[in-house]
């Protein structure tokens, strides 16, 4: 929300203009279809929203009308641009059976304060909408194989409602450290490497193949910690005999990196840094 103004007139009184974000829409399939990088980028920004959402300066805001259509992606993060069904008021409450927090798939029965509110429900009901919206679909999907036990139990807790927004989001950003740090490649080995000769200032224009998820649709670029990754993804495809370290970097600062079948054209580009495949240790 970048503004809002008031305004009068004949046929409408107490008319509200609301000034949101310009951004592109959320198409589910699409995403589905790029880096597991670029997901994940989407639910850390999501996990983001829902934090100041819980913890705003109105109290906790819940969005009664959470659907995909309702965000947009600006500069691969997702904001809310949709404010009509917000809701700050807690559900009031004599007992846990007035706190029944109710989804297509499954309900939740919450806490009944001493103060008369049920505890958590706007907090809870924006999470659980993350996780069947977004979450589940978008977080473990071709994630690196040692995050997958931490984005396995996010989706769970998440799913189940034993985390709350807070502990949610410390997560979130606990595997973003691991991943924008190479911790996660703490226990990579380098047994049965081949060898690489390096070629700074240069690059190989053609050779290209494709490979899923890639940042270009004709040819296979990736984004890797390091050297020592690029070689492991040159390795685990068995098309590939090089690869171009461009001077690109993702939302994390890894490098962008072009994989190849072959080097026998090599051209100067002072932008780039080629490897090729030299003899099997």
């Amino acid at each position: 929300l970048y503004g809002y103004c008031y305004q009068d007139s004949e046929d409408i009184p107490d008319t509200l203009t609301t000034i949101t974000e310009l951004g592109a829409p959320v198409e589910m399939i699409q995403l589905l279809q790029t880096s597991w990088e670029d997901r994940f980028r989407i639910c850390l920004s999501l996990g983001r929203l829902l934090h100041h959402l819980a913890h705003s300066p109105l109290g906790s805001v819940t969005l009664l009308d959470f659907r995909p259509r309702q965000f947009v992606l600006v500069d691969g993060e997702l904001k809310v641009t949709d404010l009509d069904d917000a809701r700050v008021e807690e559900t009031p409450c004599t007992s846990s059976t007035d706190c029944i927090l109710e989804f297509p798939a499954r309900n939740f029965t919450l806490p009944c304060s001493a103060q008369g509110w049920c505890e958590g429900m706007n907090e809870k009901r924006n999470l659980y909408n993350a996780y069947r919206f977004f979450f589940t679909y978008l977080l473990p999907h071709s994630a690196p194989p040692s995050l997958r036990p931490l984005l396995d139990s996010i989706v769970n807790a998440t799913g189940e409602l034993t985390w709350g927004v807070d502990e949610t989001l410390a997560q979130l950003e606990k595997v973003l450290h691991l991943y924008q740090s190479g911790q996660y490649l703490q226990n990579a080995t380098a047994g049965g490497r081949a060898e690489y000769q390096r070629l700074p200032g240069s690059t190989i224009p053609q050779e290209d193949y494709r490979c899923w998820p890639s940042y270009h649709h004709g040819s296979c670029l990736l984004s890797v910690f390091n050297v020592a990754e690029a070689v492991d993804v040159c390795e685990s495809h068995a098309q590939c005999q090089a690869f171009v370290v461009t001077n690109q970097t993702t939302w994390t600062g890894r490098q962008l990196v072009f994989f190849k079948t072959g080097w026998s054209h090599v051209v100067p580009d002072p932008n780039k840094t080629t490897y090729v495949r030299a003899s099997l240790t």
